[in-house]
């Protein structure tokens, strides 16, 4: 099949599917099967403009609907997830190679935060204070922004929208989504069933592109907030670019999360976190354990309980009921796996090479295998970098109080965890870490949706985190309203509001 044969993924602009105008189209790939299984429009500046014109356009009608109204379209949204979500898992492992049940736990993480926003109305409210001064009473209003740009990475095609669309629309607020363009079926799935839901036309945008669709949204005037998550290079220019331009932003960028283990830890509970938070959805996920910190003498056993667990893992095809699927791109398995000639170089010892993968899919696919190092050092850049990949090292450690310092002597700081049967352990950990996520015998310390979602130093550029209270802060502005009205029955002459103040 040629390119011009493939299926187009489109836009989504005014409630419809609008064909990618501007001739340049980047490939969609069947990560299990190495081909092009679509194509996507990249957007030129003309379709930006038009794509941000149009939600400006259908914002103030959104923000004047009622709450009983919008609040009745985010249930009806959410009802329809819960009933769809086998399709759009479908898409996602299609697109992006997760295994299905990944792509439906990411759906299901998503539909935490639909469920949070049918709740918005106790989320913005305002507050009041009556007879301030004399007949004078003061309040507050939180009121949308307006055009709000989504930036939404690879990784979680579904998960990631749902983590700001749901809470921006339910603040009253009209999105322009930016999806992957590795993955952009997702987004437009999403932004029909938002429709279907009763959402106005206009409201839920979905723009395809590359940088020239992020750079319109970072500039364009109209566009008030930008919410990001990726690298951390890409989410310090999104923060810089975006807030030259005086538009708020919460950019979530890269980790290199670390799981300290100590002595007294149920090591096959340990064993069975690490190889799930380290090679679930094939590693690609900002906060999969990538880093084992094992407190001596615990090393050899945790490994050694790691590998026989690793060998056990079937990767292959999502499709086929696989454990692990392949990388998304056959880029990004070339660099994941010249990570493992990096460790070598630097003197590490490669426990299990997941180059040597025999999967059960398709020969073409984007295959690399759970990959184990141990020995690293910590100068390598296999400790250093964000692989992004199914590769998981093991540092060694004599105390509690360096693998601490090891944790926090890093430039991340978006997720952690520590394995210990000592309370008192694990309260020190959560005080003195310097990471925005913490688990405590959990290796995945993702929060609930009535939490928000946030690390710390360059896992996260501006203060807004994801969701939960933050993210309806984030999505709306306050007004302070001083408001006296006159009384007729004492004949309307000033009731004592002092004039200077």
């Amino acid at each position: 099949m040629t390119d011009t044969e493939l299926p187009t993924v489109p836009h989504y602009i005014g409630g419809r599917r609008v064909p990618g105008a501007s001739g340049r189209f980047a490939p969609v790939y069947d990560p299990a099967l190495g081909v092009p299984a679509a194509r996507v429009g990249l957007a030129d500046d003309d379709e930006v403009r038009h794509a941000i014109e149009s939600a400006a356009a259908a914002f103030p009608l959104w923000r004047d609907t009622s709450i009983a109204k919008r609040q009745q379209v985010m249930f009806a949204a959410r009802e329809l997830l819960n009933a769809r979500k086998g399709d759009l898992a479908e898409i996602v492992t299609r697109e992006h190679g997760k295994v299905i049940s990944d792509a439906l736990g990411e759906i299901t993480r998503g539909l935490e935060v639909v469920e949070l926003a049918t709740g918005f109305p106790h989320l913005i409210k305002g507050e009041h204070s009556e007879n301030v001064s004399t007949g004078v009473d003061v309040y507050s209003l939180k009121q949308p922004l307006g055009v709000v740009g989504v930036i939404s990475p690879f990784n979680f095609p579904a998960m990631v929208p749902l983590w700001f669309v749901p809470v921006a629309i339910a603040a009253g607020n009209a999105v322009v989504l930016k999806p992957s363009e590795k993955d952009p079926s997702a987004a437009v799935w999403l932004a029909e069933l938002f429709t279907e839901a009763g959402l106005p036309d206009g409201i839920f945008t979905v723009l395809q592109g590359d940088k020239v669709a992020v750079d319109g949204l970072l500039q364009h005037p109209e566009v008030q907030s930008i919410s990001f998550v990726g690298s951390t290079p890409i989410a310090r220019y999104i923060y810089e670019t975006a807030a030259r331009n005086g538009k708020r932003v919460q950019a979530l960028g890269g980790a290199k999360n670390h799981m300290l283990v100590l002595p007294d830890a149920d090591l096959d509970l340990v064993a069975d976190s690490a190889v799930n938070a380290g090679f679930g959805s094939a590693g690609e996920r900002c906060m999969a354990v990538s880093v084992v910190v094992a407190v001596e003498p615990v090393a050899d056993a945790l490994i050694a309980k790691v590998r026989e667990r690793m060998s056990t893992l079937r990767v292959g095809d999502g499709r086929r009921g696989c454990d692990m699927g392949p990388l998304i791109t056959g880029e990004h398995r070339d660099k994941v796996a010249s990570y493992i000639d990096v460790a070598v170089a630097d003197g590490a010892e490669v426990v299990v090479d997941g180059r040597t993968v025999d999967a059960d899919g398709d020969p073409s696919g984007f295959w690399l295998g759970p990959t184990l190092i141990d020995r690293v050092p910590i100068h390598s850049r296999v400790y250093t970098e964000e692989i992004f990949g199914p590769v998981l090292s093991v540092v060694r450690v004599e105390t509690f109080e360096e693998g601490v310092a090891l944790i926090n002597s890093g430039a991340f700081g978006n997720g952690t965890a520590i394995f210990t049967n000592d309370g008192g352990a694990a309260r020190r950990f959560q005080n003195e870490v310097q990471v925005g996520m913490i688990g405590i015998n959990v290796p995945i310390p993702v929060p609930v949706a009535y939490y928000s979602f946030g690390g710390w130093k360059q896992s996260l550029f501006g203060d807004a985190k994801a969701y939960g209270a933050h993210g309806f802060e984030f999505f709306t502005r306050e007004k302070a309203v001083t408001s006296r009205w006159l009384d007729p029955s004492h004949g309307g002459i000033n009731l004592g509001f002092p004039q200077t103040t």
